[in-house]
């Protein structure tokens, strides 16, 4: 056996592995640092670990674990130095899966982490893509921000286009959208204040796998931009049996999008 495969063979070894995992427990910061459920929201140190977790092998490897868990200690030691940027507009947006908490009892949990990652895969390029960046996620569902509408619309329906190609065994994963402009503050990596909860509510408005826009987003657009992306806007009507929409102010319109 020559060197390099030596090497390779006890990079990839499982018991190695496993014991530079043990290792990264107990190291400050998230021990599955570089997945991709766990590399969401700003910050240099996170886009590095996306751009790892593209790079770098899929399979197990003690390097790649190494690696990763010098990340895990960076971003540790910069959130505990952290601290509120003030207040600046953007667009917020909503995601979650439809009927995914049904399929997720009677799948399993394997199955269901599986789907998560290829869903997170699929959906999170077009975000980066398009000058946004995962904030957080929420169980089926995620979080991003925005610093132009247009580019989350675009990215909204960039997203559900990838999301189309995404199967685990009979259960093909639909996603709604909610979509809300405002002026929420960024404390560390996350994001808090009322028109957080106003754009979540957006999205709960999307019933059966609808985009929906708020029109404080429709209105921040420059006049023609929904035409250039090939996108229409729609009046949202509530059914005569679906409940209000709690937590919104009262005269806020929402929109229905299509592509």
């Amino acid at each position: 056996m020559s060197v390099l495969a030596w090497i390779r063979a006890v990079d990839s070894a499982p018991a190695v592995v496993d014991t530079v995992r043990r290792a990264r427990r107990a190291l400050p910061g998230d021990p599955s640092f570089g997945d991709p459920l766990s590399t969401a929201g700003p910050g240099g140190v996170r886009a590095m670990a996306r751009a790892a977790d593209r790079l770098l092998d899929d399979g197990p490897g003690a390097s790649r674990e190494v690696s990763l868990g010098a990340l895990q200690v960076w971003q540790a030691l910069l959130e505990r130095t952290g601290r509120g940027r003030g207040t600046r507009e953007v667009t917020i947006v909503f995601t979650d899966l439809i009927g995914f908490s049904d399929w997720a009892l009677a799948a399993g949990d394997e199955a269901t982490l599986d789907l998560l990652r290829d869903v997170a895969r699929a959906i999170e390029p077009p975000v980066a893509d398009l000058g946004g960046h995962v904030v957080k996620r929420m169980g089926d569902g995620m979080m991003a921000v925005f610093t132009r509408p247009d580019r989350a619309i675009e990215a909204a329906f960039a997203a559900r286009t990838a999301l189309a190609e995404v199967r685990n065994g009979g259960y093909r994963p639909r996603m709604r959208v909610g979509i809300h402009t405002g002026v929420p503050r960024q404390i560390g990596a996350d994001w808090l204040g009322v028109d957080v909860n106003v754009a979540a509510r957006v999205m709960q408005a999307g019933g059966d796998a609808n985009v929906m826009a708020s029109s404080v987003t429709l209105d921040a657009l420059e006049p023609g931009l929904l035409d250039d992306l090939g996108v229409r806007a729609k009046a949202y009507r509530r059914g005569l049996f679906a409940a209000p929409l709690r937590g919104v102010p009262d005269d806020l319109r929402l929109f229905t999008l299509t592509h």
